[in-house]
């Protein structure tokens, strides 16, 4: 669903841009504490909570290469808000994809540049607040426990995405360049969003559940849901005092973890994304299909050797798209794990620099 330039105007990809880079400092404040809570960040900081941020967005990047056919010469791919949120939190899922969003315009130009606040605010900005906020209101009325989170982000998922179609609907409804009846743009892009949903809900559960398999303490929107183990004294069932698990999992190193995710990133873009449906997807196909894909102009990157996911100097397809799709990966890690490294020593920064209450007084 990446907006390319000129499909919308100027003011209103300027407003959306606005938006999006309020949004982003938000988020920025709010990752601090995401970064720096949980059992993984006590005693170790940054160098255990940004690479596995860094690695969330990483990985929606190569995911996100892996189109899938819906219908109809359709295909659809990964947004990856809802995955993102709750993995690493709200927060902190805002700017991983804000990340991808803008490597994916500056090295592949995928996605305008003008309209980089549109894309940041439709396919980030929406789709976590949706997914999060639907995540967490399952998980307050479902039973605790793994199959309830696995549900709820299959649910929050699914519902994020047609969730977005709407909101790019709203925007181009106040600044489409072309004239078009919007009712049929709304019924089009949630119809086909919501078959591309199902393929966004299924990657998101199935992820999130293999690391609640192997890490639970990771996953952000699991944190507190276990349910208490109980003893049963003269008959009755009542809560095991709480053993000190923090601990534990504080200690155990998340380098397994990581070089899983990181290994599975660049084989889906360097490998399987070869294999992905070249249908243009939901967007691309509304968009063609009721002709207001006439305004689009050309992307200011499209000089760049890595657009389109090829390398320029490679003529094996294969190979070039493969080395195309490594070299995204590293570059979002990498990207991304500098932005999420600054923002948790910022907040270290500033916790250490405050004031204690002996101090104060």
């Amino acid at each position: 669903m990446h907006v390319p330039d000129g499909m919308i105007n100027l003011p209103v990809s300027a407003a959306a841009g606005v938006v999006a880079a309020g949004a982003v400092a938000v988020s920025l404040r709010g990752a601090r504490r995401e970064l720096g809570d949980g059992p993984l960040a006590e005693g170790h900081g940054a160098e255990r909570t940004a690479p596995l941020a860094g690695l969330v967005a990483a990985f929606v990047f190569a995911v996100q290469m892996l189109n899938f056919p819906v219908a109809a010469g359709t295909s659809g791919h990964l947004l990856g808000g809802a995955l993102a949120a709750i993995l690493v939190g709200p927060f902190t899922g805002v700017l991983c994809i804000a990340v991808v969003l803008l490597m994916q315009g500056i090295l592949f130009a995928d996605g305008g540049l003008t309209a980089l606040g549109v894309n940041i605010t439709v396919m980030g900005v929406v789709t976590v607040l949706v997914s999060y906020g639907i995540f967490r209101a399952l998980l307050r009325v479902l039973p605790k426990g793994r199959h309830s989170v696995t549900g709820s982000a299959f649910v929050a998922a699914l519902v994020s995405v047609p969730a977005a179609a709407a909101a790019f609907t709203l925007l181009y409804a106040i600044g489409g360049t072309t004239d078009v009846p919007i009712g049929k743009v709304l019924t089009a892009m949630v119809g086909v969003h919501v078959l591309i949903g199902i393929g966004e809900a299924a990657i998101t559960a199935l992820t999130v559940g293999a690391v609640i398999a192997v890490r639970p303490d990771l996953v952000h929107g699991a944190r507190g849901l276990a349910a208490p183990l109980k003893l049963r004294v003269d008959g009755e069932l009542i809560d095991a005092p709480a053993a000190p698990a923090t601990a534990s999992a504080a200690a155990r190193s998340p380098r397994g973890l990581l070089a899983a995710g990181l290994g599975t990133a660049l084989l889906l873009a360097g490998v399987v994304s070869f294999y992905a449906s070249a249908n243009p997807d939901g967007l691309e196909k509304v968009a063609a299909d009721k002709g207001f894909d006439k305004s689009v102009d050309e992307h200011a990157a499209a000089d760049s050797p890595l657009a389109d996911y090829g390398i320029a100097d490679i003529s094996d397809s294969r190979l070039s798209g493969g080395l195309a799709g490594v070299i995204g990966v590293g570059a979002t890690v990498v990207v991304g794990s500098g932005v999420f490294y600054a923002v948790h020593r910022r907040r270290t920064t500033r916790n250490a620099s405050a004031p204690t209450s002996a101090e104060r007084a």
